[in-house]
């Protein structure tokens, strides 16, 4: 069984001391590594913003959760790469997705092509970053990306490890193949790049992904770290009538025992989180969770999760 790992996903800050002390306040709550995703909607670009929280901490690794392959060509992708984990000692963790959200792409003057292309055009990118980090001169004749003799400088002294996140089944797939961590969402993006369905939602859901993942990695599979994101965490003395309030919010015929159940959420007092995560480890095997730090009209109370993640060390 791996030992836990925790991630905090922050998306915004008002100046940099008040990202520097969300880094520095991660870390003292016993996080090992502080996410940022990557959109053009309000949202820090998640490289340079890594950097700063890197200088600030530790202990604290940073990684992406995740990069859209689509804003960068994975040569200069690499480059960055190796670049931030250079200047974070090492400290540093590549997420690589396949975008989803149109409207992004859109006020960008992007082509928004259908899942499969921008789901191989990923793969291939997944490809091309891993060997380059591993320091090799690539020469590359893909469908979507053509490589000629090239080797990025620097070279980092360790790969960092490479996650690959999602819920469907050509991207976990990939990621069965490909990827060092497969993360698990727990929904589906709109087919058009619009809104979200909530497919694997339940415990049944994530094992019949998980399952997947299995089937696809063969003999790789017992290396793969397996990582889930938590999409809401509630605190309250009161597990079942929050998990009423939550089957209510969410609908999509969540009944009440599928939300105190679901592994993207956490319900209830700090003990009975810990006893859910431990759990949901020994159940899937999954071991690395990531949590918000910042929803839409609520922030995440970090010296209240420190116990949980304390309780699991």
């Amino acid at each position: 069984m791996r030992p836990f790992r925790f991630g905090l996903s922050a998306a915004l800050a008002s100046s940099r001391r008040d990202w520097q002390d969300l880094a520095r306040r991660a870390e003292a709550a016993g996080f090992d590594i502080l996410h940022v995703p990557d959109h053009l909607t309000e949202c820090l670009p998640p490289l340079a913003a890594l950097c700063t929280a890197a200088d600030v901490t530790e202990r604290l690794h940073v990684g992406t959760l995740v990069i859209n392959n689509d804003f960068r060509h994975p040569v200069l992708l690499a480059r960055e790469a190796a670049t931030v984990a250079l200047l974070t000692d090492g400290r540093f963790e590549l997420g690589l997705g396949a975008g989803h959200m149109k409207r992004e792409y859109d006020q960008a003057g992007l082509r928004f092509d259908p899942a499969p292309v921008r789901i191989a055009r990923m793969a291939e990118s997944l490809e091309i970053v891993r060997r380059l980090l591993d320091g090799e001169e690539l020469t590359f004749p893909g469908e979507h990306y053509r490589i000629e003799r090239h080797r990025i400088s620097p070279v980092p002294a360790t790969r960092p490890r490479l996650l690959v996140g999602g819920n469907g089944d050509r991207l976990l797939t990939v990621a069965a193949a490909r990827a060092d961590v497969v993360g698990f969402t727990g929904f589906n993006p709109g087919r058009t790049g619009g809104g979200s369905a909530i497919t694997h939602f339940t415990a049944a859901g994530l094992e019949e992904r998980i399952g997947l993942v299995r089937e696809r990695a063969g003999d790789r599979f017992d290396s793969l770290e397996l990582h889930a994101l938590v999409q809401y965490v509630l605190f309250t003395e009161d597990r079942r009538g929050g998990a009423e309030d939550l089957a209510a919010r969410f609908g999509e015929g969540l009944t009440v025992e599928q939300v105190l159940e679901s592994p993207f959420l956490l319900i209830g007092t700090p003990e009975q989180m810990a006893d859910a995560l431990r759990e949901r480890r020994e159940r899937f095997g999954v071991s690395y969770w990531t949590v918000f730090a910042r929803r839409p009209g609520r922030e995440l109370d970090l010296d209240a999760f420190a116990p949980v993640i304390a309780a699991l060390r």
